[in-house]
């Protein structure tokens, strides 16, 4: 209350120190900052900060799953190379299996999912050590595995399962603290409006605004993903699929807005140079280390990322060659995703599943040198056996691929000290090192038979004291 023999002036002058104190005090109470809020522009959204859980993840597993894995042959491709580009093998296999007149259309009912079990799913990839998993919620084929508002009688709940596959997924994941991303196909083969579009030279948006984008923001205010694998970029430019408007929204104003991730597929002009990561292109595989986030996307199966029944062994990526990829990516600080096809049933077939039962192992003893790991000053050196380097604090981690002569391992690339300590992930005690007449450092491994070793293949030593 203000004095009773204060004059108008003072009342006025009491007010304002009032007003004056709370806002000082919500000033000091609120944030330090502005929050900042990014243009629907490439260098406003490209300067945006990767959420680091991404690069601390280091490996996913991707899944390619929908009713191209009813044919389950050749690729999920399937339909482009029979009616699109009438590869005359495919168009074989349907005259040879199927009846005349048969749609692809037809093959949606027998996309049952019958046998998906979505906790035997995340429990399979739990024990493969991935900290995320990416789901086709639609590829090319327009085929949406949730009930999507804008894809009437072409989504699982409609045809097939009769289910929500990417909610039932999703669930299972969370559960097990393990992040969700959703792999989304921006355009689709054959839908009339992208048709148009396309006859229009894409001046046209008609598919954009009945299809894509209220996909996308459907996606999102939904399932709320960790991450956006956007793809089926490559016929037209970010501006005709009004990329940069929903990233802005995604970035400044989504439920997702402080966690969710990126690549970089949203328009003819934008892999390998806009977005969040960059995935440049499927199996890549850069030399040196990469100035920006990236990721290796790669397949167990060879030769499709969906579910093929004319698979063969031959196709199948052995586990020593999938353990090396991942190794390389991470020491040249990329993130590894390493794909499976289920069968239209949901079965994950053995030989995925032990591919990825594989990796788990590997990771359970080797996972310190991979997880949150960045890459070292070295990145690899090649003498008697190629090893791979990644770093963490003030350790230096050392993955040699293959076991040297006369088991003494040769580093040219780390400076020993006089607090130099070396062990083998897996192995108790302390090894034993020396240095060679030109400064290399020679670690004497472990005189164990190879059945008694941590790992089969690619053992790391972790080195501290070293520079």
């Amino acid at each position: 209350m203000p004095s009773p023999n204060m004059g108008p002036r003072g009342v006025v002058a009491e007010e304002l120190l009032l007003l004056l104190l709370l806002v000082l005090g919500a000033a000091k109470s609120g944030p330090s900052a502005p929050l900042r809020r990014y243009t629907p522009d490439w260098p406003s959204l490209d300067s945006r900060p990767l959420p680091a859980w991404f690069d601390e993840a280091k490996f996913g597993v991707f899944v390619h799953w929908g009713v191209f894995s009813v044919p389950a042959w050749g690729s999920e491709w399937f339909w482009w190379h029979w009616k699109g580009t009438k590869v005359p093998q495919y168009q074989s296999f349907m005259n040879e299996n199927y009846p005349p007149g048969f749609s692809y259309g037809d093959f949606g009912p027998q996309f049952t999912a019958r046998f998906f079990h979505p906790d035997s799913w995340a429990d399979l990839f739990k024990a493969a050590g991935a900290k995320y998993v990416v789901l086709t919620t639609k590829h090319h084929e327009g085929f949406t595995n949730w009930p999507s508002p804008v894809s009437w009688n072409w989504n699982s709940q409609d045809v097939g399962p009769h289910r929500d596959l990417v909610g039932e997924l999703e669930a299972a994941v969370r559960k097990r603290n393990i992040r969700y991303g959703l792999y989304h196909s921006l355009l689709e083969w054959f839908h009339p409006l992208y048709l148009l579009d396309k006859k229009n030279g894409f001046k046209t948006q008609h598919f954009v605004h009945a299809k894509t984008m209220p996909e996308l923001y459907d996606l999102v205010n939904r399932y709320k993903p960790d991450l956006i694998w956007s793809d089926g970029e490559w016929d037209s430019p970010d501006t005709y699929w009004n990329s940069t408007g929903f990233l802005s929204w995604l970035y400044n104003d989504s439920p997702v807005k402080d966690t969710v991730v990126v690549n970089d597929r949203w328009g003819q002009n934008c892999s390998c140079h806009h977005g969040g990561y960059y995935n440049c292109q499927d199996k890549f595989k850069p030399e040196t280390l990469p100035d920006h986030k990236w990721e290796m996307c790669t397949s167990i199966d060879k030769l499709s990322w969906g579910y093929r029944r004319n698979m063969v062994i031959t196709d199948v990526a052995d586990e020593s060659t999938i353990i090396s990829e991942l190794v390389q990516t991470v020491s040249l600080g990329g993130n590894y995703l390493l794909n499976i096809g289920p069968t239209k049933d949901g079965l994950i077939v053995p030989i995925f599943q032990e591919r990825l039962l594989a990796v788990g192992k590997w990771l359970s003893v080797s996972g310190e040198a991979i997880y949150a790991s960045k890459p070292w000053r070295v990145q690899f050196e090649k003498n008697t056996t190629t090893v791979w380097y990644t770093s963490k604090g003030s350790a230096v981690y050392a993955i040699f691929l293959s076991w040297p002569k006369h088991g003494i391992l040769s580093l040219k690339s780390p400076k020993s000290s006089s607090t130099t300590q070396v062990t083998m992930l897996g192995v108790q005690n302390n090894l034993k090192w020396s240095k060679d007449p030109d400064e290399s450092l020679l670690v004497y491994l472990p005189q164990l038979p190879p059945s008694s070793l941590p790992v089969q293949f690619a053992w790391t030593l972790k080195l501290t004291g070293v520079k």
